[in-house]
């Protein structure tokens, strides 16, 4: 009796468990496999200056860093890291867009706050869709405003040369560097004096800042802004480079109008006008020792002994002239 009981309990188990493994579904072998995810290649930086093979930022400005992550996946997301040295300082985490079958995306930091050596680097988190990826770093310096030469200072006169401000590389702050950022103050109605400050360099690594000729089709010429005490030369609808000058004082007033250089003198005269291109009657561009930051010639068109060759050598013959207030 025992021997059959035992037998019962063994059958009964078996005899449940085949009608629930035959409501298995059966397996289709049409039924094609799930899709393998996508490959992923990714990249990122920042918004940066270059400067002998690195990139700088302004320390405490909004740092931008974007990327692109290959090829474009719909719903996928990338985490972005800014580190100082070893140490994170910041994360965020945006949405892959698409750019034509790219993916890419932006985010911004509160900026690097103080001078050092800074990088960002980027992570996909791997999904069904996409494989999982990591950029290599960006590295990236930030600098500060102070100090009258160093890296900032050679960045500061790089940036002026990109919106025309005649300035040497030489990161100095010397006396031709002095003369830009006079011309960038003059052009952006600041105070006029040639030290700098931290919304001249915010301003500038934003690539803001330069000037908007009156006469951008007007070919090569020159533009003398008697208001805002500036000369710029122009070519093919941009400035090429922007001087500070010193138009006529109130009592002997500046010509205005549309004139042509139709005599040239180099060297100095009797009346101490170095490099002087005529532009109507006595009226001249010409080099003084005397340019102060005010009107404060007969007519003429003061300019800095220092730039007066450069500038009689760009005004030939010929070259139109656009003076104004």
């Amino acid at each position: 009796m025992r021997t059959r009981a035992l037998l019962l309990c063994l059958l009964v188990p078996l005899a449940l468990a085949g009608p629930a493994h035959a409501q298995l579904p059966p397996v289709d072998p049409t039924t094609p496999p799930p899709a393998a995810p996508a490959g992923a290649k990714l990249s990122v930086g920042v918004a940066s200056i270059g400067d002998r093979g690195k990139r700088w930022v302004l320390a405490g400005q909004s740092l931008v860093a974007s990327g692109r992550l290959d090829p474009f996946v719909a719903g996928e997301k990338v985490t972005v890291s800014l580190y100082k040295g070893k140490k994170r300082i910041g994360s965020r985490t945006v949405k892959v867009k698409d750019d034509h079958g790219h993916g890419k995306f932006t985010t911004s930091f509160g900026g690097a706050k103080t001078p050092g050596s800074y990088f960002v680097v980027a992570k996909h988190e791997g999904t069904t869709a996409q494989k999982s990826a990591s950029s290599q770093r960006a590295r990236f310096g930030a600098v500060g405003t102070g100090g009258s030469s160093g890296e900032q200072v050679r960045l500061l006169q790089i940036l002026l040369r990109r919106l025309a401000y005649v300035t040497p590389l030489s990161g100095h702050l010397d006396a031709a560097t002095g003369r830009a950022v006079l011309a960038f103050r003059k052009v952006n109605g600041m105070s006029r004096i040639s030290g700098t400050n931290y919304a001249i360099y915010s301003a500038l690594f934003q690539g803001r800042g330069g000037f908007k000729l009156r006469f951008p089709k007007a070919g090569r010429h020159a533009e003398a802004d008697l208001s805002r005490g500036v000369l710029v030369l122009a070519d093919k609808g941009a400035p090429v480079r922007i001087y500070v000058t010193s138009p006529g004082k109130p009592s002997t007033p500046t010509v205005r109008g549309t004139f042509h250089v139709y005599r040239r003198s180099p060297g100095t005269n009797s009346h101490g006008m170095v490099n002087s291109a005529y532009f109507i009657r006595g009226y001249a561009v010409h080099g003084y020792a005397d340019v102060p930051t005010y009107n404060a010639s007969h007519g003429c068109l003061r300019v800095p002994v220092p730039n007066s060759r450069s500038i009689y050598d760009w005004l030939t013959m010929g070259t139109r002239v656009d003076v104004y207030a």
